[in-house]
């Protein structure tokens, strides 16, 4: 009979060959490389060869080597995590954005902590932020589009690389070119022959919501056309429903630029239900593209931000940081896409 160190048909390896995770030097062996080059790898190091990075990415999968976070933690002194600030909301646009922001940091090898409020108010801001550096994170990203939020930033003293989406400029921020989509909306009305456009827009305190208002107003300046007055909202479809029976009542009414595709579907509703046909007495385009966009009736135009470019973006601001390169002294604004469905046609008559 065997001894229990004994190789032999059908033993069973003992525990310790059981369960070894694979380490940073078999990945370096299997490799061909020292265990500094697997390191810098790991870390992103601009001085690897693209040839001899890709063996050790090759050599990572073969194995199944996973770096030990809390061993890269004690050596740095901040972890692989990235720290989230966003609003405890089911909105399309913030939760669209949060969602994208973790596919893109998971790719990047980062995990994401998430910390939601309830408010953007400095209280709220500065408890989760604190929370964030006591985790000792390598980078936050505020999801924070509106003016508070940035307020609670400027309390709080922050060595932590950090990156706002939607946010203030005077930080490293990345937005979606909200004005230029708000003017796409009104000039694809307009060249519809539409004589002007009414606006829904959104939550007055939203930077969204007033650069959006802004792109509106310019278009309609631009083409010598009367500018109606704004009718305040939140972004949601109950609103748009509120809105669209007050607007209903208009007779010269034939278009509307809505602030988002929530409150475009609460206006559809109400047209519908006070026998405005859309598109053939009233036009509508929303903002967001949101899934049920192409499937209302009739299926909605509207304006599609590339979330997922405004993510990886925000990624890269946040490890040009890590790695001290130099960061661009604007906002990075990504212009989003006209999506053109059957909600448009020219005015009656």
């Amino acid at each position: 009979m065997g001894t229990v160190g004994e190789r032999g048909p059908g033993r069973r390896p003992a525990i310790s060959e059981s369960i070894r995770e694979p380490a940073m030097i078999d990945v370096a062996r299997l490799a061909g490389v020292s265990h500094q080059t697997v390191s810098r790898v790991l870390n992103d190091h601009p001085n690897v060869r693209a040839e001899t990075a890709r063996r050790v990415r090759a050599a990572i999968f073969e194995l199944g080597y996973r770096p030990n976070r809390a061993a890269r933690t004690l050596v740095t002194g901040r972890s692989q995590v990235l720290g989230v600030v966003g609003l405890n909301t089911t909105l399309y646009g913030p939760t669209s954005l949060l969602t994208a922001f973790e596919q893109a940091a998971a790719s990047a090898g980062f995990a994401v902590s998430v910390g939601s409020v309830a408010r953007f108010d400095r209280e709220s801001i500065s408890a989760v932020v604190q929370r964030h550096l006591d985790e000792r994170v390598a980078g936050i990203a505020l999801i924070a589009p509106v003016a508070s939020a940035n307020e609670a930033l400027d309390a709080l003293r922050i060595d932590t690389p950090l990156v706002t989406i939607d946010g203030d400029p005077r930080r490293p921020t990345v937005t979606v070119d909200q004005e230029a989509g708000a003017r796409a909306a009104t000039e694809h009305l307009l060249a519809a022959g539409h004589r002007t456009v009414w606006h829904v827009s959104g939550p007055t305190d939203w930077f969204d919501s007033a650069s959006r208002v802004a792109g509106w107003e310019a278009s309609l300046r631009d083409a010598g056309a009367e500018i109606p007055p704004v009718v305040p909202a939140d972004w949601s479809a109950a609103a748009g429903y509120r809105a669209g029976n007050m607007l209903a009542r208009i007779p010269e009414l034939t278009a509307i630029f809505a602030a988002n595709d929530h409150l475009a579907i609460g206006l559809l509703r109400a047209l519908h239900e006070r026998s405005r046909r859309v598109p053939e007495e009233v036009s509508i385009v929303g903002f967001d593209d949101v899934p049920e966009a192409g499937y209302l009736i009739p299926p909605l135009t509207t304006v599609r931000p590339d979330f997922h470019a405004v993510a990886e973006h925000a990624l890269r601001l946040l490890v040009a940081q890590l790695r001290s390169d130099p960061l661009p002294t604007a906002p990075v604004m990504l212009a989003p896409t006209l999506i053109e469905r059957n909600s448009v046609a020219p005015p009656p008559g």
